[in-house]
């Protein structure tokens, strides 16, 4: 798939699930505009990196996407979108009695509503280019729930919702709109957590990926971030065109359970 002239807008995207399909959607070869809060060296940096080694054109445009105005200033700021991945998301772990309300108003903000804000947006961008894509990171947490999540679980089968709301609305046009539902990725984030749960179970690198971290993923594998990229390039391509509305799980069949 090639996506030479499509220009790609990637929310949260410095680091983790953002970055990696930020990649792969560059070197599939469309334009590329990174997005996270800060406003650093080192994130305009990865943008000169990731231009350099793709040969494409990569900025960084620093948005906080909790709240709506700033969503909708990426957008505007980009001045243009073809693709639409709303990746931008954050989490907490509290039980329903126990959990900060100013911790769940965070979430429904970052992971759901920048996403409307976002799409209300770039749409009207995507209907004057004749031709969109608008895909949702949500979750296996889109599909099903886990305790203490309630905010997240709540956002992500949101974010489900509101994909389908926008493939409706879109439905005769040549714009798709789609979730991708990965279960646990291997991110450095993630990486980051195996030496401390290796130490509180006692266990090998190994064995606390399988029978821990991997405890709902039947696979007992990672997805990973090439891989989601690549689930994004194919929603892009003209063999996707009549998939529109649906989720697509990259979860090692942990929502089959």
């Amino acid at each position: 798939m090639q996506l030479r002239g499509k220009t790609a807008i990637i929310t949260g995207s410095n680091s983790g699930i953002g970055l990696g399909v930020a990649r792969e959607l560059a070197r599939a070869g469309a334009d590329v505009v990174l997005n996270s809060f800060t406003d650093r060296d080192e994130d305009h940096a990865l943008a000169r990196e990731l231009a350099d080694e793709h040969g494409v054109e990569v900025r960084y445009i620093a948005a906080d996407l909790s709240d709506g105005d700033a969503a909708r200033g990426l957008i505007e700021a980009a001045g243009r979108c073809d693709i639409l991945i709303n990746n931008a998301g954050i989490q907490h772990v509290a039980p329903i009695d126990g959990f900060p309300a100013a911790k769940w108003d965070a979430i429904i903000a970052i992971n759901l509503s920048s996403a409307f804000h976002t799409t209300a947006v770039a749409l009207p961008m995507m209907r004057k280019a004749g031709w969109g894509r608008v895909i949702n990171i949500a979750s296996a947490h889109g599909l099903t729930a886990s305790p203490f999540k309630s905010a997240y679980v709540a956002a992500k089968h949101g974010v489900v919702g509101l994909t389908k709301v926008t493939a409706l609305e879109t439905a005769r046009e040549p714009i798709t709109a789609n979730a991708i539902c990965p279960g646990y990725v291997l991110t450095p984030l993630v990486e980051a957590q195996i030496p401390d749960q290796m130490k509180t179970h006692d266990m090998d690198r190994e064995t606390v990926i399988r029978e821990v971290m991997l405890e709902r993923q039947p696979s007992k594998e990672f997805a990973t971030t090439e891989q989601l990229g690549g689930t994004a390039i194919f929603l892009c391509s003209d063999a996707a065109a009549q998939i529109t509305g649906t989720t697509i799980s990259v979860d090692g069949g942990w929502t089959a359970l």
